[in-house]
């Protein structure tokens, strides 16, 4: 799609997208003269966060007086307060690198209707990378299209991640999720700026990536720029319903199915409710120098009706043969009668601001057998009929028997025929 034939809500999101970077550009020339202000622990703003915040919401209300904002820096302040078509925007993603001259950061913008993002734009200054798509028409980059990697083995796949640095965040939690993975693929990569992480992923640069602690306007654009480019997104558990659960993983098809093995038992589950209001505090809610107060969350198992979202996802990408159909209907049915047992949840203290989060903490089959498929185990055999286990199967060496000459059975009298040779010759025997 040439940038010439845009949708016009795309062409908007265009030049909003540019302006802001304009201003980033030029304020890269200079960062000596940045003021720098704390937003809470790591979490930090500058002057040209909020002037290309500024440009770009003018841009867009311009056009579309009517829409509501959503802003990293401002929250909701501008815009309408009631409207079907919300703009989700994020003026300089990856603030941290900025400050410190290193080249990784963007401007990332994200029409939703009705809540469901339509339009995304993700603008690169360093390298005038555009990334964008609309929702049915592809993603692109510069008007080439853009398709995920075709790797199909986690263990050849480049990861890429990103890691937790706000007060409270669960470090070890992170950890354990983080060597989990990095002992299962190629390599795993951390360069700073969630929006063009996600944007690597749908060019076929990386193979997938996870992280924890994200809010809408870091991966909103992202996301459908993902999925338009034939890759999947959820959160830990495979569902589509990511938006604001703070949790993120994808990959192309059969890349995300092996991520989501593998994260699942981390999950963190957030309710409606406690979503929009954190959404609001992380736009800035909060006070200046405060950390927003997490909201609590609980551990909600898989259920049928999440397989079956799932298994929803995987026939819009794929035709399923009817041994994969079986496949994934035996993994609900495993799934529904595994709901019933809850996880012991550990409260983790979050430290001087209140904030708490609750992990479930995984659980582990003693065995393979005993374990039942999980959605992504179904996604898997969707694609590959051999059987996917998260645990290594155990490989039984047996030794060879020891068969003696005396134990084998006597021919039959029948069967026994003169040798070709003739009668054995005796020593004694005349010549």
């Amino acid at each position: 799609m040439s940038q010439t034939n845009l949708h016009p809500m795309l062409n908007i999101a265009v030049k909003a997208a540019r302006a802001g970077g304009a201003i980033i550009s030029r304020a890269s020339q200079d960062l000596d003269r940045l003021t720098v202000t704390s937003k809470g622990h790591n979490d930090f703003v500058t002057e040209v966060d909020q002037a290309a915040e500024h440009a770009i919401i003018d841009t867009i209300l311009q056009a579309y007086p009517g829409h509501a904002i959503l802003a990293e820096e401002s929250g909701r302040e501008h815009g309408a307060k009631h409207s079907d078509y919300v703009w989700i925007i994020d003026p300089l993603d990856g603030t941290t690198n900025f400050i410190h001259g290193f080249p990784q950061y963007a401007v990332s913008i994200a029409l939703a209707y009705k809540g469901k993002v339509e339009q995304a734009v993700v603008y690169d200054p360093n390298r005038n990378d555009l990334f964008y798509a609309t929702k049915g028409k592809g993603a692109f980059l510069n008007d080439k299209r853009l398709r995920v990697s075709k790797r199909t083995r986690l263990l050849e796949c480049l990861i890429g991640t990103g890691f937790p640095f706000r007060k409270g965040d669960n470090f070890k939690r992170y950890m354990k999720m983080f060597e989990e993975v990095m002992q299962a693929c190629a390599g795993v990569r951390r360069p700073g700026s969630a929006a063009l992480d996600l944007c690597y992923v749908a060019a076929g640069w990386y193979d997938g990536f996870f992280e924890t602690g994200l809010n809408p306007w870091d991966i909103a654009a992202g996301s459908l720029i993902i999925t338009e480019a034939g890759g999947l997104v959820g959160n830990f558990t495979g569902e589509a319903d990511y938006l604001y659960q703070r949790e993120l993983v994808t990959g192309s098809p059969r890349i995300y199915a092996q991520l989501v093995q593998i994260l699942a038992p981390y999950t963190r589950v957030i309710k409606e409710d406690e979503a929009e209001a954190d959404t609001g505090a992380a736009a800035g809610a909060a006070a200046p120098g405060k950390t927003a107060r997490a909201p609590k969350a609980s551990k909600a198992p898989v259920s049928a009706a999440t397989s079956a979202s799932f298994a929803g996802t995987i026939s819009a990408t794929s035709s399923l043969s009817p041994t994969s159909r079986a496949a994934a209907s035996a993994a609900e049915t495993a799934e529904a009668q595994d709901s019933d047992e809850a996880d012991e949840i550990d409260a983790v203290d979050a430290g001087d601001d209140g904030a708490e989060e609750i992990w479930a903490e995984p659980k582990r089959a003693s065995t393979a057998s005993e374990r039942p498929m999980t959605p992504a185990q179904a996604l898997a055999a969707a694609f590959d009929p051999t059987p996917v286990d998260t645990v290594a199967p155990t490989v039984t060496v047996r030794k060879p028997t020891r068969i003696r000459k005396a134990d084998l059975p006597a021919p039959a009298e029948e069967e026994r025929r003169p040798s070709p040779r003739g009668p054995k010759r005796h020593d004694d025997a005349p010549f």
